[in-house]
């Protein structure tokens, strides 16, 4: 398959599968492991793209299925995609728009053409087939585009899970021969299966014979057990080709990250910084601080010390308390910029140790610093890095 990426590995950590890439894009170099932030509708809730840019963010999400509605395929084709609308000139990821409507709406059903569900504007039937989903994506622009699956909750068991599996598989190919711009857009599949061990490996097996530019593992972060999730996404990145960037959608908790990047992932999303923000929540490398509390009325240092982003270099956590408080959106703004910028530093972090192949010795000093006692660090954790040779406890 035609490919607009390459992906170079400069360093691996000699005692876990982690990993440190460069992934050129269209728009430029990306350094992995990364996380990337969701601008759903185009946008970062409470952030412009220069102050994006200014944190080096190389790479973001947006929402197919927002984007197809509002500003729509027409207004995209006229401005020239995605980037030009929002004025972003670094790289773009956009989701299938399959998620949403198992997420957001009443789904009305999955039939082999595609999602058929109801409008949320005047609840007539409409129809996300694989061929409209990779048309949105291609007016989007996107250097990354995700494959339509078939999404099912990750607690659903039974023959459905194999059923979800297979539909994925074919409408992979749909996707593919749907694709019109393979010279300057990728097109990731997704790794299905559930929570079955033999049908994500059939699952890997079929996808790797489509050779896509990457590839995802799907269906996790909705509320299975950590200590099962784990196991999928480490048998998914010991069974996916090494020369390829690998994709684990929906994490964002920083405990997750450590994990994920151990177990051998190079790229992560989730709306998690900058919706806790909303609620007044900084994450440090200290665990979250709730910016509510009233004990921070008359704290005038930054909400984490050693930050270099605007807020910390500029704000009070008593600013930013009074400002969540009152509800303005100066602080949801504020807040917004530091999780951000916290979660882009650990990344950062992360990839400096494996450089210097410290990255086990690290790993420990971070789990000290955000848990505190050992008692209290989450068994899975603890589970998932002892399968990579790091023994926390």
């Amino acid at each position: 398959m035609k490919s607009a990426l390459t992906f170079e590995t400069v360093a691996k950590c000699s005692t876990t599968k982690a990993r440190v890439s460069i992934m050129t894009l269209p728009h430029g170099p990306v350094d992995t492991p990364v996380f990337m932030p969701v601008g759903t509708q185009g946008t970062m809730k409470g952030m412009l793209p220069d102050q994006l840019e200014e944190l080096n963010c190389q790479i973001m999400l947006n929402n197919t299925y927002h984007l197809g509605l509002k500003p729509g395929k027409e207004t995209l084709d006229l401005i020239g995609g995605a980037h030009k609308f929002q004025s972003w000139k670094r790289n773009l990821l956009t989701d299938s728009g399959g998620f949403q409507m198992v997420s957001l709406l009443k789904l009305a059903k999955i039939t082999e053409e595609g999602v058929e569900f109801q409008s949320p504007h005047d609840g007539s039937l409409m129809m996300l087939t694989p061929e409209h989903s990779i048309e949105l994506q291609n007016t989007i622009g996107a250097d990354i585009m995700m494959q339509l699956d078939d999404v099912i909750s990750s607690l659903t068991t039974g023959p459905r899970v194999e059923e979800a599996m297979w539909r994925s598989i074919r409408w992979l190919d749909r996707c593919i021969k749907a694709h019109k711009k393979p010279d300057s857009q990728n097109l990731f599949a997704i790794i299905q299966g559930g929570l079955d061990i033999n049908l994500r490996k059939k699952c890997v097996e079929e996808m790797v014979k489509r050779d896509t530019p990457g590839y995802a593992v799907g269906g996790l972060s909705g509320g299975e057990e950590k200590d099962v999730f784990w196991r999928i996404v480490t048998l998914c990145t010991d069974l996916l080709p090494k020369n390829k960037p690998i994709y684990c959608m929906g994490v964002g908790y920083a405990e997750d990250l450590v994990v994920c990047v151990a177990l051998g992932v190079d790229m992560f999303d989730c709306v998690f910084p900058t919706r806790t923000a909303r609620f007044g929540n900084a994450l440090t490398m200290k665990g979250t601080l709730s910016l509510k509390s009233g004990k921070y009325a008359t704290d005038f240092g930054p909400i984490e010390e050693g930050c270099e982003c605007t807020t910390c270099k500029n704000y009070t956590r008593s600013y930013c308390h009074l400002n969540i408080i009152t509800k303005d959106t100066v602080g949801c703004h504020l807040v917004s910029i530091h999780n951000i910028a916290f979660q882009l530093r650990l990344m950062r972090e992360m990839r400096e140790a494996i450089k210097k192949d410290e990255f086990p010795a690290w790993i420990k000093q971070f789990f000290h610093n955000y848990f505190g006692d050992k008692s209290k660090y989450p068994i899975w954790a603890v589970n998932a890095l002892k399968s990579v040779n790091v023994n926390l406890v």
